[in-house]
């Protein structure tokens, strides 16, 4: 008994380092030791996060193909197709799964692992959907997966246990407050340049959903962390500011997925989807210090390390993800004149849109003409 008990006043002793050589060494053994448990919940919170980020990349390819399906057949609506639905139910499935993993692992860390659905949708695309693989989404991949490692292994490995008064004291610390005030200005001034001024621009609508989505990584971990120490330890379900973060992440989740969808309205995929990992990420990273404080502690060459493998990650996404082969759809606007019975010509006869004749009569006599040559 004596010797459990001096075991357990010099394990607080014990330096990360020290723990990171023990569950290198023997991880069966790290596992199983009490002194890092802390460190197990970090690797589950990796892999919980990494096979959520492949399902969601899985569904995603699904998805993607169940809508090539129904263009090329023209059956029934895709939203029919039993495909689609699974599809769908993988995709609740993966993000289920994220939002488990910040009740084990930093949010800053969390975030990031992001990039794994990338990799896993080009790597799936390429064998499934037979789509022609480039140079860039192998350095791509390539800088993506050393980045991921960079992150995995130099960032912070303390997680916290997450609880209600923990969650309150956070809350309304001077910094967090600090933070929410310059969050909430920002988002006033981009918000008023973008419905006021009609200003379109990419940035200022990925700007609007990462500020949504710092809010959204930090109600995520509260309400994943209290529901996670509810199952393990006490329960936290009966403190207000469960309810509190609860509502916050709704919210925030469901204005973030309106910008999201609009900026994916008006520009291209291959422009979105790097950008806005990009800013979720910087701002889950943000929102991880400032908040859950963290990096506190940490040593200078783990942070930047972290940083240069987020950079490593950010060029691979850009990557993989630019100049995307995209689905090639049948253009109905145009009728090929080779379908019409008794006509030789192959071309499409159709006046430009920017002339000042499109719509008019002058554009249909124009029309009429060209036929009429061809006979």
């Amino acid at each position: 008994m004596e010797n459990s008990s001096d075991f357990n006043a010099t394990v607080p002793l014990i330096s990360a380092e020290a723990l990171r050589a023990q569950i290198v060494e023997n991880p069966l053994q790290a596992c199983w030791s009490w002194s890092t448990a802390h460190v197990c919940n970090y690797l589950l919170g990796i892999i919980i996060s990494i096979c959520g980020n492949v399902l969601i990349s899985v569904s995603l390819n699904i998805q993607k193909y169940a809508h090539v399906r129904q263009a090329q057949r023209g059956s029934k609506p895709y939203y029919r197709s039993g495909m689609w639905w699974s599809g769908v139910v993988l995709m609740g499935v993966g993000e289920l799964g994220n939002f488990a993993a910040y009740g084990f692992a930093p949010a800053s860390l969390i975030a990031p692992l992001g990039c794994v659905s990338v990799i896993a949708s080009a790597v799936i695309s390429v064998v499934f959907l037979k789509e022609t693989i480039r140079a860039s989404d192998v350095v791509g991949g390539s800088l993506a997966i050393t980045g991921t490692y960079l992150l995995v292994t130099f960032a912070p490995h303390a997680s916290t246990h997450i609880t209600a008064h923990l969650v309150q004291y956070y809350a309304i610390s001077w910094h967090f407050l600090l933070y929410l005030f310059i969050e909430v200005v920002l988002f006033c001034i981009l918000l008023y340049l973008y419905k006021r001024r009609g200003v379109k621009h990419i940035v200022i609508v990925m700007l609007l959903v990462a500020l949504l989505a710092s809010l959204t990584v930090i109600s995520v971990k509260a309400v994943s962390g209290m529901i996670t120490e509810s199952i393990t330890s006490q329960l936290q379900l009966i403190y207000p500011i469960f309810y509190v973060m609860l509502v916050v992440m709704v919210a925030s989740c469901a204005f973030q997925i309106k910008f999201l969808n609009q900026a994916m309205k008006m520009f291209d995929a291959t422009e979105v989807v790097p950008i806005n990992f990009v800013f979720f990420t910087a701002s889950a990273i943000i929102a991880g210090i400032i908040f859950y404080q963290e990096f506190e502690g940490l040593a200078l060459l783990n942070i930047f390390m972290f940083l240069f493998g987020c950079l490593l990650s950010f060029i691979g996404v850009f990557l993989i993800a630019r100049n995307r082969p995209k689905i090639k759809q049948q253009d109905r606007t145009f009728i090929p004149m080779d379908k019409i019975p008794g006509r030789r010509n192959t071309d499409k006869v159709q006046p430009e849109a920017k002339t000042q004749t499109y719509g008019s009569l002058a554009a249909k006599l124009m029309c009429n003409r060209a036929g009429q040559t061809d006979d």
